[in-house]
């Protein structure tokens, strides 16, 4: 091989991997200016990144909240309402499993799983509730999130029997996704091997 050639793949290979790790570098950036900036605008702070420790620790406290007594019985009381509030019913039960339920072992996100592809030889991980969907006994819903971007993907209807469920969390599994294959959790190597 030529050296210019070589040097020409070099130059490729390390921009492409230069790119790739800039984008969640500066998505993070954007994101992090993005809440600081508001938030010191909201609480009339002046000073750099008091914004996020303020956004961070309102955040904290929100959780704290929301997991008290006290907390769950008003999350209580606002589901009984937006489940029956005309209009926003279907939108509001929707994001909820979405949402709220990634590892409630409710909605969609309840269960990773791998499944095969269109011919067969090779396998996709998905999410699904793991229960038949309506009128059929076997067939369950199945979400394939696209890479890198898991707002986005395909569903699939697949019977249970083809659904190889695995041991790991949603929150691992976004992450493997996310991270475009850069981060593969042993217990999806581990499935692969013994299929």
């Amino acid at each position: 091989m030529k050296i210019s050639t070589r040097l020409k793949v070099h130059l490729q290979r390390k921009f492409f991997a230069g790119t790739l790790a800039a984008i969640p570098l500066a998505v993070t950036g954007f994101i992090l200016w993005w809440v600081d900036s508001n938030a010191r605008g909201l609480f009339a702070v002046d000073y750099p990144l008091l914004g996020i420790v303020v956004t961070v620790l309102g955040i904290y406290a929100l959780g704290v909240f929301v997991t008290s007594l006290l907390g769950k019985y008003f999350l209580g009381l606002a589901d009984w309402v937006l489940n029956r509030l005309p209009g926003f019913r279907d939108l509001y039960k929707t994001w909820k499993q979405i949402a709220v339920t990634p590892d409630n072992g409710d909605g969609i996100f309840a269960h990773v799983v791998l499944i095969p592809d269109e011919t067969g030889r090779m396998r996709m991980m998905g999410f699904t509730s793991g229960k038949a969907i309506e009128g059929s006994a076997d067939i369950v819903c199945t979400f394939v999130p696209a890479s890198p971007n898991p707002t986005s993907g395909r569903l699939y209807f697949v019977p249970r029997s083809s659904c190889r469920f695995l041991q790991l969390g949603t929150q691992e599994a976004l992450k493997f996704v996310i991270s475009g294959g850069n981060y593969v959790p042993a217990a999806i190597g581990r499935a692969l091997s013994e299929s």
